[in-house]
């Protein structure tokens, strides 16, 4: 028993190594002086972390990342609360092939998605419209939100909520005083998981993204198709710091609403 313990946990500090060691690559390369990226770097710079953050083209495509990203995440997480919440609560049939309809944005290959968003967006002419690429990471976005927030909501006791409208409690004030506040910690979860699924997703919006609403992710991909510079590698660390602090945000929040 020992022993299968100990194998385990090697495999596990291996596969740790191999997803950690290519993250831990790239900031070391981020650090370079060179003009090309190299590893290990030979002389140590913040020199290309200053040119992205004094670059205008770069600032704006984070700003337009991050302005998307905070739309999706709001109507991912709201569509998406109230989608649980009526799954969880709901008293219909087919329940399960509900969910599973609902989860075919995560089965669905992104590029058919795109594809499909792109010729339906083509004729309305939402092609470069920010707003309608929040809403089409949205629709990315609550599967995730689903599956978060309807574990979240399976864990308030529904008697609860009876005990609440048995004194007389509207069934909106009973969703709004004690459902919402009871589900905080998985609605706050959901919010950070949708904004990152929105802020890194890369297929979607290099279909339906223009001149003036190309996100970090396009433009990353559009300066790696011209020039591979030693900035993108600056940049990735930054989206990483982005990503591992909201992580680790979100898990601060559950542990203060614990």
């Amino acid at each position: 028993m020992f022993n299968q313990v100990k194998f385990v946990n090697l495999i596990s500090g291996i596969l740790c190594i191999l997803l950690i060691a290519p993250i831990l690559i790239v900031v070391a390369i981020s650090f370079g002086e060179s003009s090309y990226m190299v590893f290990p770097p030979s002389s140590f710079s913040t020199k290309w972390y200053a040119d992205f953050f004094t670059s205008p083209e770069w600032m704006s495509s984070l700003m337009v990342s991050l302005l998307i990203a905070l739309l999706s995440s709001l109507i991912s997480t709201t569509l998406g609360f109230l989608g649980a919440y009526s799954l969880v609560r709901g008293k219909y049939r087919n329940k399960k092939l509900i969910i599973s309809f609902c989860l075919l944005p995560l089965i669905v290959p992104s590029i058919i998605t795109a594809v499909a968003l792109y010729f339906a967006s083509v004729p309305l002419e939402l092609v470069g419209s920010k707003v309608w690429i929040a809403v089409c990471h949205a629709a990315l976005a609550i599967p995730v939100v689903l599956l978060i927030l309807i574990s979240s909501l399976q864990g308030i006791d529904e008697s609860i909520e009876r005990a609440a409208e048995s004194l007389g409690a509207s069934k909106f004030y009973t969703f709004t005083r004690i459902v919402i506040p009871m589900a905080t910690p998985g609605i706050m979860s959901a919010a950070f998981f949708s904004f990152l699924t929105s802020f890194d997703e890369l297929i979607i919006s290099l279909f339906l993204s223009g001149l003036e609403s190309e996100t970090m992710p396009v433009r990353i991909w559009n300066s790696l198709l011209m020039n591979i510079e030693p900035v993108i590698a600056s940049i990735s660390s930054f989206l990483i710091v982005i990503t591992v602090s909201l992580l680790l945000l979100e898990l601060l929040v559950r542990k203060l609403r614990a």
